[in-house]
């Protein structure tokens, strides 16, 4: 199965719930008018794409229907796409790894997927030709560093651990050393899941900086929060949250498959004015992908 063709399954749930809504907007009217984009916005608010970014799209919308005399609701429901698109397609949401090395520093709350996340990018990379070695800085599971074993290993990573309770910052160090002997491609860095009202953690997420930025002056670096879809809202408050303390650079979103709340991603791109990197759409090891607004806007309406 291609990753479109899982894409669109793993979206299913959002897709039926989106389309339904839609459908039964479309349904119901003869004519395109403002009744018409009155229904369309409440039917985006109920998929979870926020009141925000729907005030927007349908401000859009309304725009496009009058200058291109819009009369047909085939017609609306293409620009509706566009705009969902130009949404994603108005932040940059490449991948900057152009250095070698280069950095990836994984940040998000507990229970979001971030250590399943790392080693599906680990393999995703891997698959690219690069090398890439993992640093499992969050030493205050235990499980967390075995967990994040497995995943290298399954990426045929090189993986940089230390006993629980020690400074992470000093794995990172480590693993920055070891990067730069086996002159590897990507570092990617695990960090403790972290409520944002945990200031000690939140801290420790500058230090963490601190020492890449130091070590690796010139990387390339992105710093990517991982985010469970399934929180619908919740999850547009944590990115601010975040936000506030270290320059996320983008998102990876986890767990699509298992939501009908897949319409947040929108919201959450448009009010942060942040680009979605990675998208997780299964529990296999090639389930991630990097992000392309194309493919999600075809697999949701």
């Amino acid at each position: 199965m291609g990753f479109f063709d899982k894409l669109k399954q793993g979206l299913s749930k959002t897709k039926n719930s989106f389309e339904e809504k839609m459908n039964n907007v479309f349904s119901n009217f003869r004519k395109v008018d403002e009744d018409l984009l009155e229904e369309l916005e409440e039917a985006l608010i109920l998929s979870d794409v926020g009141v925000e970014t729907s005030t927007e799209i349908i401000s859009n919308l309304r725009t496009r229907i009058k200058k291109e005399k819009i009369e047909d609701a085939e017609d609306v429901k293409q620009a509706l796409r566009e705009e969902i698109k130009n949404i994603f397609d108005s932040l940059d949401n490449s991948l900057h790894l152009d250095t070698k090395p280069a950095v990836i520093l994984v940040v998000g709350v507990n229970g979001v997927g971030k250590t399943t996340s790392i080693g599906k990018m680990a393999n995703r990379l891997r698959q690219d030709g690069k090398k890439v070695v993992v640093a499992a800085a969050d030493t205050f599971r235990a499980a967390a560093v075995e967990q994040l074993e497995i995943w290298a290993n399954r990426a045929g990573c090189d993986i940089v651990k230390k006993e629980e309770g020690v400074d992470p910052a000093s794995v990172v160090f480590d693993a920055i050393k070891i990067t730069k002997e086996k002159n590897a491609d990507v570092l990617i860095c695990d960090t403790a899941g972290r409520l944002h009202n945990k200031k000690y953690l939140m801290d420790e997420l500058i230090k963490i900086k601190k020492v890449i930025d130091k070590e690796l002056p010139n990387a390339s670096k992105e710093i990517l929060m991982v985010l469970d879809a399934t929180t619908g809202q919740n999850a547009i408050s944590q990115v601010k949250a975040f936000k506030e303390t270290v320059d996320i650079t983008g998102l990876v979103l986890t767990k699509l498959d298992g939501t009908a709340k897949g319409g947040v991603v929108i919201g959450i791109a448009n009010e942060n004015k942040m680009p979605v990197k990675f998208i997780g759409i299964g529990e296999q090891i090639d389930d991630m992908e990097i992000f392309n607004s194309d493919d999600f806007v075809k697999a949701l309406i």
